[in-house]
């Protein structure tokens, strides 16, 4: 068989999910036009016909990290002895990259509340609930949550450690608990406490599906594509933070997991205000029960710093 087109194990392995997410590109978009062809022969016209494939299609998104990702084999190919150069390097600036879209998301402070109510009255099961009920609290990636495991969850200290293979930047992340957190998993922990995940799915060994959280919040009656989203929830508590809170924005940066470089370059570091965000975790969910008993809010005029 010949030496295919596409490498599996590229230098730095992506996390398992961002992986399958590869692959799946490279079944769907690229093995069925390039996966025959000897890696040595592949030539830029080959790359970009099958790219213009995809394009064509509406899809320029997929197109252009197919690119990218034919770019990541071939270069793996060319330190390997495979291949003599990387045909995408002369497709520079041919399929360009999308402009990115935000994740929809709601930061006025009155539409919040509304939605915070809307959660406490889901009719779903309560995984599915505790998962809605969390997010905001946590404002991690979606990913992130629904991958959430009982070991990694520390009731003692307050905090949940996520693992670097399950981060995007893959770096340890902690994630202080406030009260209230640690309350919606303690009571999830008698349904789901025995098995890995802390939402599991109807598989035992799986977390819930990827599609739940934006399932549940169009049950409810939200727009997942102009309103809010699973992944919604990060820019809710960035904005309402610093713009009602004063949160310094370093602070908010490092508990969204965000690089952050300071004036050592140091890109990010997991316990760095660590003290500050756990005080600044524990406001945000106090602030939030205001929001959702449908208080005047006032903004306090201390910072966390």
């Amino acid at each position: 068989m010949e030496t295919y087109a596409v490498e599996r194990h590229p230098p730095q392995s992506p996390s398992p999910a961002h992986a399958d997410k590869i692959m799946q590109r490279f079944q769907k978009d690229v093995f069925p036009w390039l996966g025959k062809t000897p890696v040595a022969s592949i030539k830029p016209m080959d790359v970009l016909t099958c790219c213009q494939r995809i394009a064509d299609r509406g899809a320029a998104d997929t197109a252009y990290r197919a690119k990218q990702n034919i770019g990541q084999a071939m270069r793996y190919a060319v330190a390997t002895g495979r291949a003599e150069r990387d045909p995408t390097a002369d497709l520079r600036g041919v399929l360009k990259k999308p402009k990115s879209k935000h994740f929809a998301a709601i930061t006025s402070v009155a539409e919040v509340g509304a939605l915070l109510r809307a959660i406490d009255g889901f009719k779903g099961t309560l995984v599915v609930q505790s998962a809605l009920c969390l997010a905001p609290l946590v404002f991690v990636r979606p990913g992130e949550l629904r991958g959430a495991q009982w070991a990694e969850i520390d009731f003692e200290r307050a905090e949940w450690r996520i693992p670097a293979e399950r981060m995007k930047r893959r770096r340890e992340h902690i994630v202080p608990l406030s009260r209230q957190a640690a309350a919606i998993l303690r009571d999830l922990q008698p349904l789901t406490g025995e098995r890995q995940h802390v939402f599991a799915g109807r598989d035992p060994k799986k977390p819930m599906s990827d599609a739940a959280v934006n399932a549940a919040l169009r049950r409810m009656g939200y727009d997942t594509k102009t309103e809010i989203t699973g992944h919604g929830f990060r820019a809710m508590a960035r904005t309402i933070l610093h713009e009602e809170l004063g949160v310094d924005r370093d602070v908010i940066e490092h508990q969204l997991a965000h690089r952050v470089p300071d004036a050592l370059g140091e890109a990010y570091n997991r316990t760095k205000f660590l003290k500050e965000r756990r005080v600044m975790m524990q406001r945000w969910a106090d602030y939030l029960d205001t929001l959702k008993a449908g208080a005047e809010v006032v903004a306090l005029p201390s910072r966390v710093t």
